[in-house]
């Protein structure tokens, strides 16, 4: 029979390998009392956030306990923003950094980033995403991506962790070994990347590769089937990808981190605590849960099933440990990185932030001749359902700002399953109101929905004038209406679609 000490040990071991989330704006006991008894890192998401300040205090009270407890967050910017999900993000994110293509200009955007993020407390964040965006109908990669080139990826998301991590904020490369090229949704299901070897060395793992050299210490997995290395388990539970791909051939030696362990992707065919076990098995450093499930139970869960594991001999303890040794190795940095930071004040505001979201904006299609507006739009906005990642909650779009610079604007957000089910019509919900009026249609990814795509083509055919503003992936590019594309959705993109649309610099 095992000792208790012996016991004490491994749930020491285990916690020490879990990065969990919570609920609330204060750290509940159990998570204290958690870190005090082993766990080296947490993760924060929106539900934690009310302010800059608040969380300084949040991460303040959580370090009470551990001077160099790992304060994650899964901040990307743009579309995905946790530490401005209230206001929606004053930074474009990648797709429109890589637009642009001014690296010097990623690098300022993701160091103001960093500021911010240091201010708060926060010392890794889950950012950024190195996905070649190479399926344009990929459901949960599109405008997280820096583009489709594997070489402008590469040189920003160098330049992005060089940014972050000189604010004194660690970066973490994602979603290895690259989440481009699918069209399935991790977050319910596995998705498979069924590209040969040859075509994942020249397509998805030069950005990877730019980001080691950058100087990441941290390394997201990600939950794809790709079976050129592994057609039975996902990235995430391969030893083949984590440890002869990522370990042996890319010379990896830092913190691996799973995407959320509660994801359908390995949930589904192994249970979260399955899951784990494998993942940790594997190669995988740290296990990030909380996102969905962040119950002390879940918490629990994961602990006993660590222990569980290696006294079955499903998990060697020599694996256990070497996990948590590397935790504990990456804490130290971070924490030394955060110090060397020095006195890192708040951001710049929304002015480096303002600046890349407008240069990433284009105009085809006679948009030029068609501004600026002079008179008080309709604006109709064709909102899709956003996958996890980006979450429902965050503010996004062009009417509010264009209100504050055109008194009188009125708006209206059209929903698929509206149009579907018969409760709103186009013509009296956008039509009718624009009559005698510019009128302005926002899209998200109308390449992507049949829905939307079907409404902007009737909208633009019964307005010929109307003015269209593109906040996802653009699709085909027409001459026969105006049209502006922001290459993402934050609302740095939104003020900058207001500036161009109202003639402002």
């Amino acid at each position: 029979m095992a000792s208790s000490k012996h016991n004490g040990e491994l749930r020491r071991l285990a916690l020490s390998v879990l990065q969990p989330g919570f609920v609330g704006t204060e750290a509940p006991d159990w998570v204290l009392r958690d870190i005090g008894d082993g766990l080296a890192s947490v993760v924060l998401f929106s539900r934690n956030i009310v302010s800059t300040e608040q969380v300084a205090r949040l991460t303040a009270q959580l370090r009470s306990e551990n001077p160099e407890l790992i304060v994650a967050i899964d901040e990307e910017a743009g579309d995905v923003t946790r530490i401005e999900s209230a206001t929606g993000s004053s930074r474009p994110g990648n797709f429109a950094l890589g637009t642009v293509d001014d690296p010097e200009l990623t690098e300022a955007v993701a160091a103001d980033l960093g500021r911010q993020l240091r201010t708060a407390g926060v010392s890794l964040d889950y950012a950024p995403s190195a996905d070649v965006n190479s399926n344009p109908d990929n459901p949960i990669i599109g405008v997280r991506s820096f583009g489709s080139d594997p070489v402008v990826v590469s040189r920003h998301t160098a330049a992005w962790i060089r940014g972050l991590q000189s604010s004194g904020v660690a970066a973490c490369a994602k979603h290895f070994p690259g989440h481009g090229d699918v069209a399935v949704d991790s977050h319910h299901d596995l998705p498979a990347y069924g590209a040969g070897r040859d075509e994942i060395a020249t397509q998805a793992l030069p950005p990877f590769r730019a980001a080691l050299s950058a100087g990441v210490r941290a390394v997201m997995s990600g939950h794809l089937l790709v079976p050129a290395y592994d057609p039975d388990l996902p990235a995430t539970l391969s030893r083949r990808i984590l440890r002869d791909l990522l370990r042996d051939e890319l010379g990896f030696d830092g913190l691996v981190v799973s995407d959320a362990i509660e994801m359908g992707a390995v949930t589904r065919r192994y249970g979260i605590d399955g899951a784990t076990v494998k993942a940790v098995a594997a190669g995988v450093d740290a296990i990030c849960v909380g996102g969905e499930s962040a119950e002390e139970d879940t918490t629990e869960l994961l602990v006993k099933a660590l222990a569980a594991a290696v006294a079955a001999g499903e998990l060697p303890e020599e694996r256990l440990a070497e996990a948590a040794g590397r935790v504990r190795e990456f804490a130290g940095w971070s924490a030394a990185l955060r110090a060397s930071a020095g006195g890192a004040g708040e951001t710049a505001g929304d002015g480096i932030g303002h600046l890349a979201a407008r240069r990433a904006v284009r105009l085809t299609g006679g948009a030029r001749e068609a501004l600026p507006l002079t008179a008080a739009p309709h604006v109709v906005e064709l909102a899709p359902v956003t996958n996890m990642a980006i979450g429902k909650e965050t503010p996004w779009g062009v009417a509010d700002p264009l209100r504050e610079r055109l008194p009188g604007t009125t708006s209206v957000r059209v929903h698929d399953e509206e149009l579907r089910q018969g409760t709103l019509e186009l013509t009296s919900c956008a039509l009718e109101p624009a009559a005698g009026r510019p009128l302005v249609v926002v899209a998200r990814d109308a390449a992507r929905h049949p829905w939307m795509s079907r409404a902007v083509t009737g909208l633009t055919t019964a307005r010929p004038d109307a003015i269209v503003v593109e906040m996802g992936l653009p699709g085909a590019v027409t001459a026969t209406h105006a049209q502006i594309f922001t290459h993402g959705a934050s609302a740095a993109s939104g003020v900058a679609a207001a500036d161009v649309l109202t003639g402002r610099d």
